[in-house]
């Protein structure tokens, strides 16, 4: 993808495998996020930032996502330093984001901010978290989340609190104007038909794209959040009819309006990209 605001599917590397980056890039993910923290074993913490120092220094052209490590974390003020020093980051996935004072301090990085809600304090400050200086793009985890709640991450149960928080991240997004956020990741790598329905669903919501941990799942987040043959053609017969017509008309038996050619703008953007 051309377009940097376009993020349908964000797949994490863990920062202590540089043999798995090539593998991470070559996989057709828009964006490969670098993991510092829950990926990287406490004793290779550091390993992991010379590591991807390494990697950006010999692919100059490349650009990642890095997710550091969290506030009370030793390497936290260490991976914000980091950040700061390479061109090649492009921005900072903030993990257990829980305030707005740790996003200030994510900000010194100089990076766009992608915070990632994990508890239930998180949410609770959300709305200070979505208006933060340097803010992007919000996320979840549900895993860590559902830990914090008490509740069965994988249980229908937990799916219904999961779209309230899915809900409260949609209306953040839109009231701070942010780039349209990310869901959550789908745990289990081996069920394509559920990880299709979930993408769908994500899609549907209003989500541009989502968290991803296995190479296995892009091409399916990916497909899913491209709009088909089908939407491009309408979208674009409805931008042609457009021209020159009233604020609301009929298309093909169907009242076309503001909203509708706004929607269909979208969707000519996005292939346009």
């Amino acid at each position: 993808m051309s377009n940097p605001k376009i993020v349908r599917s964000a797949l994490f590397v863990p920062g202590s495998r540089p043999e798995r980056f090539p593998k991470a890039f070559a996989s057709g993910a828009d964006v490969v996020i670098v993991d510092f923290e829950d990926a990287v074993e406490e004793n290779l913490k550091e390993q992991a930032q010379e590591n991807l120092a390494e990697f950006l220094a010999e692919n100059p052209a490349t650009s990642v996502v890095v997710r550091i490590n969290a506030a009370d974390h030793r390497m936290h003020l260490r991976d914000i330093e980091f950040c700061s020093l390479h061109a090649g980051i492009s921005a900072v996935l903030v993990p257990k984001a829980e305030s707005s004072m740790q996003i200030l301090t994510v900000a010194e990085s100089g990076k766009p901010l992608w915070p990632l809600i994990e508890s239930a304090k998180g949410l609770v400050n959300l709305s200070a978290i979505s208006s933060a200086l340097s803010v992007q793009r919000l996320t979840f985890g549900a895993l860590d989340l559902a830990l914090d709640l008490g509740i069965r991450a994988s249980s229908s149960a937990a799916y219904r609190v999961f779209d309230q928080v899915r809900y409260q991240i949609l209306v953040n997004s839109s009231i701070n104007s942010l780039e349209k956020p990310l869901d959550t990741v789908y745990p289990n790598i081996a069920d394509v038909a559920g990880l299709t329905s979930f993408v769908r669903d994500a899609r549907d919501l209003g989500f541009s794209g989502m968290l991803a941990i296995h190479p296995g799942q892009v091409e399916v987040i990916n497909q899913a959040f491209t709009p088909s043959d089908e939407e491009i053609i309408w979208a674009k017969r409805v931008l042609e009819a457009s021209q020159g017509a009233p604020g609301a008309f009929r298309l093909d038996g169907k009242m076309i309006d503001p909203p509708v050619i706004a929607e269909a703008s979208r969707i000519v953007a996005f292939y346009d990209t």
